[in-house]
């Protein structure tokens, strides 16, 4: 009898269990980041400072539970965000779409993300953010900006956001976490350890059940 209800509990965990993704949400200064993680953790909005260091919260979406690390966008603070790379299973980057004048210096940092050896398997959500104000970049201008059409054999969204309201958040992890759930279950890498280890269809037993 324990071993008919082990087996049912294991295959109710396979298909319907929690499994935890560790994502990293990156951008330039000001662009909407401690907004956005703490919107999604509370739904409220806080009145925010500059992040000297980097906030970490869980937020739970459905069965996918997120340990998002937001670090601060300072320039002064950029080149320390590689060492929050290990191990991490999907990118956010979000970019004030109003903000024109440092577009290229965004891309620029994407792309230094993207490329770098520990996220060369991450799933990527780019939260354009701001829209709610005018002049701001649509989706279609900001996936021109960014060239995102050259990140071949990427998974890649890009999702319009206000983050003061909330609004495209939930959409925007609604295509993050089913993306690395099939990603999982299809037996693909989301994401590279320190030591070159590669993570996808099971990390230390939780993540097993995708096996």
């Amino acid at each position: 009898m324990g071993g008919a209800v082990s087996a049912a509990r294991s295959l109710f965990d396979k298909y319907f269990g929690n499994v935890d993704m560790r994502v990293v949400m990156l951008g330039l200064d000001a662009a909407g980041k401690t907004t956005i993680l703490y919107k999604l953790h509370i739904g409220e909005v806080l009145s925010t400072v500059p992040t000297l260091g980097f906030n970490v919260e869980k937020v739970q979406y459905k069965n996918v539970v997120f340990t998002v690390w937001d670090v601060g966008g300072q320039e002064k603070l950029r080149p320390l965000w590689r060492h929050y790379f290990n191990n991490t299973d999907g990118l956010i980057f979000v970019v004030d779409c109003l903000d024109r004048d440092r577009m290229e210096r965004a891309k620029e940092e994407f792309y230094s993300i993207v490329n770098d050896a520990f996220m060369r398997n991450s799933a990527i959500l780019i939260f354009a953010n701001k829209q709610d104000l005018r002049g701001a970049l649509t989706t279609a201008e900001l996936v021109e900006a960014f060239d995102l059409p050259s990140l071949k054999g990427r998974r890649w969204h890009v999702q319009a956001s206000c983050a003061t309201q909330g609004l495209g958040l939930y959409e925007g992890l609604d295509w993050l976490s089913s993306t690395l759930v099939k990603m999982r279950r299809n037996g693909l890498i989301t994401s590279v350890g320190s030591s070159g280890e590669k993570h996808g269809q099971g990390r230390q037993g939780r993540d097993a059940r995708f096996m």
